[in-house]
């Protein structure tokens, strides 16, 4: 199972830790000067940037920013955005949009990149593709490289963005905040009642992670800082460096008059479903964790409990949650994936202790933009040749140094860079 994820964390200055300083939206988003043609594409309508560019660029939806279309253009890229009415585009609209000639795509989640793409890519003389993503679950990394073309994704800036979905998600269903709206908005309120909308109280309760990487210990750490939960957790690795944080916070609330939290770092998964009040996913999607939550392991879990999924869809049999939250009207779940999306599992939109959103734990603007910046950022460095920088490097000055820098000449993060003998950054 695979638990991990990716952006440095912001600590509290009582641990001697610095802060992260996020730069601000009007430094990412400089104006692009040049407003965009109209063309087709094989019968399909996109808009042209730089239409002079030697480079060809399809970015196969819309973007929030500017600055990753700055990126590109000034690489000497032609970027041409697709405005397919499809939601999700196919595979075949793809190598349409594609066409004969093709240097490099910034391509989304919901999209299937496998052999025939990357293989209509190269055909097309391509030599990049970046997921618009951290997760690539829908990049079939193997074909990419047969293909020799290098995967791109969006570590770095999604963590703590991701954190908020999941606490906003923890904090509605505890306190049925979506049952009340609705109640209020078809007029029902008639005046205050002691049993109107009773829900659950988090103070001193206990939170559990399952995947303690960045954006699980994001979370973990607002819950904990935020309500005085008690946290245990699993992930396949050591986490020192969170288990200490955690208990350094808990002397400091012993110090400062307050009830110490435990912080528990389980054997199992399943030691974490049996305590936990309320249990958030924050894993990977592989063949080990698919249906990781399946109905043995709801049983296990408290009667009242809530479950909270920011991370992959398909890490929760959806079918099994649907019976579990009819048969048990007093456990509540938070979901912003679905198994089959956009779809759901028939009867879950009839679950009122369910909340349910619809995958919009990156957006924000900032989270947005960024993502957008670093996909573009993959492909014009890996179409002038740039080196790769190491997994795990800062991605933030990419963000905001000004273009052109240095610094910026290199990949965010290519994937299958080991695999391709990429050049890495020293």
């Amino acid at each position: 199972m695979a638990l991990t994820m990716g952006i440095r964390m912001r600590l509290p200055s009582l641990l001697g830790a610095r802060q992260i300083c996020y730069p601000s939206l009007s430094c990412m988003a400089r104006s692009f000067s040049s407003a965009p043609s109209e063309a087709t594409v094989n019968g399909h309508p996109v808009k042209v940037y730089n239409p002079e560019g030697v480079k060809r660029v399809i970015v196969t939806k819309e973007l929030p920013g500017d600055r990753w279309l700055n990126i590109l253009t000034s690489s000497g890229c032609r970027v041409e955005v697709s405005q397919h009415p499809d939601t999700i585009l196919d595979v075949p609209t793809i190598k349409q949009l594609i066409g004969s000639k093709c240097d490099g795509v910034i391509g989304q989640l919901t999209e299937d990149w496998s052999d025939k793409l990357f293989g209509a890519l190269k055909a097309a003389g391509g030599r990049a593709y970046s997921n618009y993503a951290v997760g690539y679950n829908n990049v079939n990394v193997a074909d990419a490289t047969k293909h020799g073309i290098p995967v791109g994704n969006t570590p770095g800036v999604l963590t703590e963005t991701t954190a908020e979905i999941a606490a906003a998600l923890t904090l509605s269903a505890a306190r049925r905040v979506c049952e009340a709206d609705v109640f209020m908005r078809s007029g029902q309120y008639k005046g205050w009642l002691p049993s109107l909308f009773v829900g659950k109280l988090l103070q001193n309760k206990t939170v559990g992670i399952i995947g303690a990487g960045r954006i699980g210990q994001a979370y973990a750490k607002m819950m904990v800082e935020g309500h005085k939960m008690n946290l245990i957790y699993y992930d396949l690795f050591p986490q020192p460096k969170f288990q200490e944080y955690m208990e350094n916070y808990s002397k400091f609330c012993a110090a400062n008059g307050e009830y110490p939290i435990t912080v528990t770092a389980a054997s199992s998964p399943e030691e974490v479903l049996k305590t936990a009040d309320v249990l958030s996913l924050h894993m990977l999607l592989d063949d080990s964790t698919h249906h990781f939550i399946n109905e043995e392991r709801l049983n296990m879990m408290k009667e009242d409990a809530l479950l909270v999924n920011a991370a992959r869809g398909p890490v929760v049999d959806e079918v099994a949650l649907v019976k579990h939250l009819k048969a048990h009207p007093e456990f509540r779940c938070g979901l912003d994936v679905f198994e089959d999306e956009p779809l759901m599992k028939p009867g879950l939109e009839e679950c009122l202790n369910a909340v349910i959103v619809p995958h919009i734990a990156s957006a924000s603007l900032w989270t947005r933009s960024g993502m957008a910046t670093l996909a573009a950022s993959n492909v014009a460095a890996v179409l002038q040749g740039f080196p790769v920088c190491p997994q795990g490097v800062d991605v933030i000055p990419f963000l905001d140094l000004p273009l052109g820098s240095e610094a910026l000449k290199a990949c965010p993060s290519i994937v299958n860079a080991a695999d391709l003998k990429l050049t890495m950054k020293k």
